[in-house]
C-alpha cells in the first residue's frame, strides 16, 4: 500500500483551510484518511501552519511520500532536511489594552475648545475685518484730504503772515 502525506480540503467557497492527512494514494482528495497530522490556513497573514512533527517524522521514517505543496510545508516547519523558517503571527494587543491606551491618550490631551466655536469665532473675526476694512480706507482717505487742504491752509496762512506783520509794524 503506498501511503501519501497530502492536503485534504475543508472551509467554504473562496476560504480554503487544508489538514495535512497521511492517507492511501488511491483515495479520493477529500476521502477517508489513515491520520491527520496538521492543518494549514493559507488565508492568514503569516499563513498558519500547525504540524504535529513526531507524527510526521514518524510516516516519513516508514515511507509515506509527501506531495509538492506538503513537502514546501513541511521544509518550512523544518521537518525535512532544514530549519524552521515559519513566521510567527505579531502578537496582538487585546482590547482592553487599547481601550487604556486611548483612554489614557484622552485625558492627557489638551482641553479645546468645541470646533463649532471655533468656526463661529472666526466668522464673527471676518466680519470685524470687513468692518474695519471699509472704517480703514475711510480714515485713509480722509488723512489725504486733510494732506490736501493743509498745503493751502499753509500757503494762505504764510500769505496771512507777513500782511499781519506789516499791519502789526504801522
Amino acid at each position: 500500500m503506498a501511503v501519501k502525506i497530502r492536503l485534504k480540503r475543508m472551509g467554504k467557497i473562496r476560504t480554503p483551510f487544508y489538514r495535512i492527512v497521511v492517507a492511501d494514494s488511491r483515495t479520493k482528495r477529500d476521502g477517508r484518511v489513515i491520520e491527520e497530522i496538521g492543518t494549514y490556513n493559507p488565508k492568514t497573514e503569516p499563513s498558519t501552519i500547525n504540524v504535529v512533527s513526531e507524527r510526521a517524522q514518524y510516516w516519513l521514517s516508514v515511507g509515506a511520500q509527501p506531495t509538492e505543496a506538503v513537502a514546501a510545508i513541511l521544509k518550512i516547519t523544518g521537518d525535512i532536511g532544514g530549519k524552521n523558517t515559519l513566521k510567527q503571527p505579531e502578537a496582538k494587543t487585546s482590547k482592553e489594552e487599547l481601550f487604556n491606551a486611548a483612554l489614557k491618550d484622552l485625558h492627557n490631551a489638551p482641553k479645546v475648545e468645541a470646533t463649532t466655536a471655533k468656526k463661529k469665532a472666526e466668522k464673527k473675526a471676518d466680519k470685524t475685518e470687513e468692518e474695519a476694512a471699509p472704517a480703514a480706507e475711510a480714515e485713509v482717505v480722509a488723512e489725504e484730504a486733510a494732506a490736501e487742504e493743509a498745503p493751502a491752509e499753509a500757503a494762505a496762512d504764510a500769505a496771512a503772515a507777513p500782511a499781519a506783520e506789516a499791519e502789526d509794524a504801522s
